[in-house]
């Protein structure tokens, strides 16, 4: 079955991206901000969009919630070896 129609899955999906995007962004801290020249007059959250700003808000979670998250990873663990 394919991974988007199993919400375990999805889950789990989520959870490394959640985890992969937190340790990039603390190995380079500039990586996802894009290389659009900032205008002065406008926010630097509006600037993140696509790809890479949803990347910086998984980014975000991990970082804030990382004791939740760490705490999914490990639940999901259990759950896939007992499976």
């Amino acid at each position: 079955m394919s991974a988007i129609f199993d919400f375990s899955s999805v889950l789990m999906i989520l959870l490394l991206m959640i985890c992969t995007c937190t340790y990039l962004r603390e190995l380079r801290p500039a990586i996802f901000d894009g290389s659009k020249p900032r205008d002065a007059n406008m926010p630097a959250h509006l600037h993140r969009e696509g790809l890479p700003g949803f990347c910086w808000k998984l980014s975000r979670v991990g970082e804030r919630l990382s004791p939740f998250v760490g705490g999914s990873c490990v639940l999901m663990a259990l759950y896939v070896l007992w499976k």
